[in-house]
């Protein structure tokens, strides 16, 4: 499964040539024009990367920032015509990982990604789970059963790897619906309740008595590794 970045920034030319050079390099990249699709589109895509723009029409990037980390730990490549230290400062310090001034040379900007993904993988311990027949890739975001993969979508990706990187610990609803589908859908218990069913589906786990995917009712999920 390729690397998913979103790109916010308001600038159509912008978009269109990150869009070009990141998927050149194996990318898959979701533009947004504003601030709030911007932060519509991680909640939705659970993206690898994010590279946001701070001059956006509906909100500066800086509370895009702000909102992305009540919920997210994606990482954040500011992208900026604002040169002054005091911004770059107040960006890392709301939680970007890196800060890239614009006008800016489009391999620079692809090594400082190949830079923030790879210290991405790197906060992963154990990029690799095995339970039973099922193989957990985290750091190629991939699931296998029998040696084959299991086709899964962002959101059951999403679930799956956050449940098995705290294996037999109980997280709670609120806590998968804050960080995966966002602020807004915080009561939405369904669209949990659905995901955990299909992903029970799919890893052969029996619905009535599961073995992995295990709910403790009221309070959340836990994936039991015995």
């Amino acid at each position: 499964m390729a690397t998913r970045i979103v790109v916010i920034d308001d600038e159509k030319q912008i978009r269109r040539m990150l869009k070009i050079a990141l998927s050149s390099a194996g990318h898959e990249v979701t533009e947004a024009e504003n601030g709030e699709q911007g932060l519509n589109s991680v909640a939705r895509q659970q993206p690898d990367l994010v590279i946001l723009d701070l001059g956006l029409p509906d909100m500066d990037g800086k509370e895009v920032l702000q909102q992305l980390r009540e919920w997210s730990s994606v990482p954040v490549i500011v992208l900026s015509v604002r040169s002054q230290d005091r911004e770059k400062v107040i960006a890392l310090d709301y939680g970007a990982q890196d800060y890239v001034t614009k006008p800016f040379s489009v391999e620079e900007l692809l090594a400082r990604v190949r830079a923030n993904l790879r210290d991405r993988l790197k906060t992963t311990s154990n990029p690799i789970i095995e339970v039973d027949d099922l193989v957990f890739d985290l750091s190629r975001r991939l699931v296998k059963k029998a040696g084959k993969v299991i086709e899964l979508t962002p959101k059951e990706y999403a679930v799956v790897s956050t449940l098995v990187k705290q294996p037999n610990c109980v997280i709670t609803q609120s806590q998968l619906l804050l960080e995966i589908w966002g602020p807004s859908h915080k009561e939405d218990t369904h669209y949990l309740r659905n995901v955990i069913s299909h992903l029970r589906q799919k890893l052969g786990d029996n619905p009535t008595e599961p073995k992995y995917l295990r709910t403790e009712p009221g309070i959340g999920y836990r994936f039991c590794i015995e």
